[in-house]
């Protein structure tokens, strides 16, 4: 007997030292996982910089110097900023027209028609367009769209002297490097969106006039004003500054144009008196329109369609329109409008030949009416029907531009083939070289028609091969982000499998020290092609950054590779199954991916949620009434809370003020607490309860904490009515106000850690301990958004609750596989099983739902700032933001609460469930990474990074949520039948 004791103890004591090593292991895995996770992610963000923002300029390229003689000897270039091309042609309400100078011109003088600007139509890009000929530089992304981070040619760099007045937001960027220029700009003070902003555009006319004047005395000044190649730019902002403050169909707008007009008229007069040579070519155009709403930067025609008249030396004359004129009509411009579209017929112009081009295609116009080389990184194209040239000077100008262009591409290739071992040509362009001889032939033979055709040719391959080359590296780069990503999501799921199942081989993890000489094999094998991989990036000059996504895509294969053993195993056990398994199997997998692709294109439509929750509480309360059919209470609350959630989602993202609506969201939240309270206290001894309920004692101290969070919920409401009626009235908050509020924000939060440690009555409390916070920082529904979003939480826990009990029901015992599993943990949880994915799924719905229930967190200015008008006034930008997303994560704290609340309740790993959710994430972000724009509007590239960025930043998010809500939730206590019988045993 003694023998047996022995033996029996030394067993016992082999298992508990089995058990402890298998948790130290996973431990350590888990950490490893997550470490791993967060440099992943991290890489793999970078990426997107790599692929969609990379600069299109290239350094070292030749100016072409063209080989005819400029038709002017100068050039005025006015640009009214924010001027559309409708207000500007449209006559007023009286039939009066707002630019008659402009008009006279186009009717006597020049050419117009529209230029077309490619979003983002804003004035940085916009100017950029017309002076260097290029369009937004994508790489600008990193830095905040307020500068080029590239230097480039333009214009005013090719002149001899450029003479700038206007705004500090556009003079500089092009004028404040340059040694030969004169500008000025005015004081950003002047930029009062209070006032009528048209004397911007008068203040740049005087600067220019006082120059005038003040050569007239100064002989340098005018020697160099009498010089040749010289460009005048006055930019006017005054458009653009009345039509934010008051929407481009007000007076003050619309009278506006009529001052730019007075600005053309007057520059004209001015240097006409001055110069007296008739050697003066001017520009009038536009860097972007405006929307009625008063706001630019997509595509919308308002804002793409802008004004643009030249005339004057080296400009053709007015053209009637004939049905000759327009040969291109497939032709589309940048902003995606066909060509010859119709001319409106209240614009008057309909017998005059309308010539629209892109904006980029402003650069070269201009520069060959200097007679000066293009800007080297200009891409736009000659718009011939504007000059006035003879057969021969159009095809020389046309060749000229040709070779800029074609210069650009061929440093491009010369430089990608300079480092790449194996180097793709653009096909098209090899012998570009006889190309250009066949055009110099055919200009030589005085075949000036066949030149032009074969030279416009040529032009277009160049801009083919330049986007060619601009993409390159795409195929490459997302080919190995997304093995990296599917790589992390294989790796993912071996680990869930191997770690949290009772699948067949999940001991494998423990007999790696049998192992090692095969795994080590494997192991050098990737570590060979890694050091080859990383050696031929190398050779090539590549990037530091893509040495970074190669080894970390080899890295995550090697690790999967390695797991060949269990990968067999798995494979032999599935192909064990029967066939209804594997149906199962794929049913789930594919509505799973239904899920996420539903929640990918919730970013973009809130209102999806609106449909997603009055199906989900339909189905749930016909599952819940067939299940248990004697507790039709059940049903009905999950159905109506799932009903009542779906409500928000239809609601406006900007959230209108409402201060009754908060002050009557505290009455619902303390009549949801203490319904909450009372099923906790008579639920009674009954079974369904027995989980989530408290049935062992009632003390009067967790009574007294919770009398007290529901006094402070109140309180709170009535300092909300007493906070805003006072800040209103006074204008200021008052210093006792805002300690109360502050007292009461931090006070409420502390206490539900000294709440009952039962599911309900801990759920309950950190429920009533946000609220107060919630409430202080809400100014209309999204106050009873948090009410809502609590009812579908407890909801989650009936309805997994309920599915925990029918398990329990239909077992006369607790079955060996469930105390199978309980051993293989080691732990008091069981093994994940098929059926628990529902479980990470539902918290990726609802964590969504917190996401985007009242706002739209890809865009902070969904969110007001009066937010935090009851804690703060004066302005700080720190705190405000602070508490600005201290409010956000409220929701999601809850919803969080609530995911471990559930983990614990059906006794799974909650680490298995949070990888789970991780891979559930990287599922949308490998969408979210296709769905990447590096055109469009401002608001769309960086609402396209801001998708992609959360998404992946959640797996730090959601883990930093876990850590924070770990305190309130660690102590949780679900009483259940599994354990007790699980002891019985």
């Amino acid at each position: 007997m003694r023998s047996d004791g022995i033996l029996g103890s030394r067993d016992a004591q082999g298992k508990k030292v089995a058990a402890t090593s298998r948790t130290k292991w996973l431990k350590r895995r888990e950490r490893w996982l997550v470490v791993l996770g967060v440099i992943l992610h991290a890489v793999y963000m970078l990426s997107i910089f790599d692929i969609y923002f990379k600069t299109p300029i290239v350094h070292g390229i030749d100016p072409v110097t063209p080989r005819f003689t400029a038709p002017a000897k100068r050039l005025v270039l006015l640009v009214a900023d924010g001027l559309r091309a409708d207000k500007f042609y449209e006559p007023d309400a009286q039939g009066n027209y707002r630019a008659p100078f402009l008009r006279s011109i186009i009717k006597t003088q020049g050419r117009w028609g529209v230029s077309h600007a490619r979003p983002p139509t804003e004035s940085r890009p916009g100017h950029v367009s017309i002076i260097a000929g290029f369009y937004e530089d994508p790489s600008a992304v990193t830095k905040g769209w307020k500068a080029n981070p590239v230097e480039f040619d333009s214009v005013f760099n090719r002149s001899r002297h450029t003479i700038s007045y206007g705004s500090p937001d556009i003079v500089p960027i092009f004028c404040g490097g340059l040694r030969h220029s004169t500008w000025n700009s005015y004081p950003h003070d002047f930029e009062d969106f209070a006032t009528d902003a048209s004397f911007l555009d008068m203040w740049s006319l005087d600067q220019f006039r006082s120059l005038l004047n003040r050569s007239r005395e100064d002989s340098k000044l005018k020697e160099l004003l009498l010089q040749d190649n010289l460009v005048i730019f006055l930019h006017l902002l005054g458009c653009d500054s009345n039509g934010h403050a008051h929407r481009p169909y007000s007076s003050i707008y619309l009278n506006n144009v009529k001052v730019v007009d007075h600005v053309a008229e007057s520059v004209y007069n001015l240097v006409q008196d001055y110069f007296m040579d008739n050697r003066t070519a001017y520009i009038f155009t536009a860097d972007h329109g405006m929307s009625d709403k008063g706001s630019h930067g997509d595509g919308h025609p308002s804002n793409t369609d802008t004004p643009l008249v030249a005339w004057g030396a080296g400009v053709k004359y007015p053209k009637p329109i004939s049905s000759s004129n327009h040969s291109d009509c497939g032709f589309r411009f940048v902003d995606d409008h066909v060509h010859d579209t119709p001319t409106p017929t209240e614009w008057g112009l309909h017998g005059l030949e309308r010539v629209d081009v892109n904006q980029a295609d402003i650069a070269p116009l201009m520069s060959t009416l200097l007679g000066q080389p293009c800007p080297v990184n200009s891409v736009g194209s000659l718009p011939l029907d504007y000059i006035n040239m003879t057969k021969a000077e159009e095809v020389e100008a046309v060749l000229a531009n040709t070779k800029e262009i074609l210069n650009q591409f061929l440093r491009k290739s010369h430089i990608k083939q300079s480092h790449s071992f194996y180097f793709k040509p653009f096909k098209p362009l090899t012998h570009h070289s006889s190309l250009l001889d066949n055009v110099e032939g055919l200009i030589t033979a005085r075949d000036y028609e066949a030149a032009m055709e074969l030279s416009q040719n040529l032009r277009s391959l160049a801009l083919q091969g330049l986007q060619y080359f601009q993409t390159y590296d795409w195929l490459m780069l997302m080919t190995v982000i997304t093995l990296g990503y599917c790589g992390w999501m294989i790796y993912l799921v071996l680990h869930v499998l191997q770690s949290y199942t009772s699948l067949p081989g999940i001991n494998f993890g423990m007999e790696r020290a049998v192992q090692k000489s095969k795994i080590g094999k494997v192991h050098l094998t990737g570590c060979l092609v890694m050091g080859i991989m990383s050696f031929l990036l190398f050779m090539e000059h590549s990037p530091p950054l893509y040495h970074a996504y190669v080894i970390m895509t080899s890295f995550l294969w090697m690790q999967i590779v390695s797991e060949y053993r269990f990968l067999k195993a798995l494979w032999k056990h599935l192909s064990e199954r029967r066939v209804n398994h594997i149906i199962k199997l794929l049913a789930i997998t594919a509505f799973s991916v239904f899920i996420l692709e539903f929640l990918v294109h919730s970013f973009t439509e809130r209102k999806l949620y609106t449909w997603c929750f009055l199906i989900t509480g339909a189905s749930a309360f016909f599952y819940l009434f067939k299940s248990m059919s004697w507790r039709p209470g059940i049903p009905i609350f999950v159905c109506l809370a799932c009903w009542f959630l779906s409500l928000f989602t239809l609601m406006p993202a900007e959230i209108p003020d409402n201060n009754q609506l908060v002050v009557a969201s505290g009455a619902v939240i303390i009549v949801i607490g203490i319904a909450a309270r009372w099923l906790d206290l008579n639920a009674g001894g009954n079974k369904y309860w027995l989980s989530i309920c408290n049935h062992e004692f009632k003390s009067p101290k967790h009574s007294a904490l919770f009398y007290l969070q529901t006094i402070l919920v109140g309180f709170s409401s009535m300092m909300v009515y007493i906070s805003t009626s006072h800040r209103t009235e006074k204008q200021e908050l008052h210093g006792l106000h805002q300690l109360i509020n502050w007292s009461i924000a931090g006070l409420s939060m502390v206490l539900p850690l000294f709440s009952a440690n039962s599911l309900l009555s801990r759920l309950t409390s950190i429920f009533l301990g946000f609220a107060p916070s919630f409430l202080l920082l809400s100014i209309g529904y999204e106050a009873v958004f948090y009410a809502a979003l609590a009812l579908v939480l407890m909801a989650w826990i009936l309805f997994e609750n309920t599915i925990l009990n029918l398990n329990i029901l239909s077992r006369s015992s607790a079955s060996t596989e469930n105390i199978e599993n309980h051993l293989i943990l080691g732990s008091d949880n069981r093994s994940l099983r098929l059926s628990d994915v529902r479980i990470p799924m539902v918290f990726m719905v609802l964590f969504n739902v917190a996401f985007f229930g009242t706002g739209n967190f890809a865009s902070i200015a969904s969110f007001e700032i009066s937010s935090v008008y009851r804690f703060i006034t004066v302005f700080s930008p720190f705190l405000m933001a602070a508490l600005l997303i201290f409010k956000l994560f409220i929701p999601f704290m809850l919803v969080i609460c609530v995911f471990s609340a559930v983990t614990k309740l059906n006794q799974v790993p909650r680490m298995g469930c949070y990888f789970l959710v991780i891979l559930f994430s990287d599922v949308m972000t490998i969408h979210f990474f296709f769905l990447v724009k590096n055109t469009g509007s401002w608001m769309e590239i960086g609402n396209s990074i801001s998708h992609f960025g959360i998404v992946s930043a959640q797996v730090v998010f959601v883990l930093l949520l876990f850590a924070l809500t770990n305190m309130f939730t660690k102590d949780i206590r679900c009483d259940s039948a599994v354990p007790s019988a699980r002891k019985a045993i």
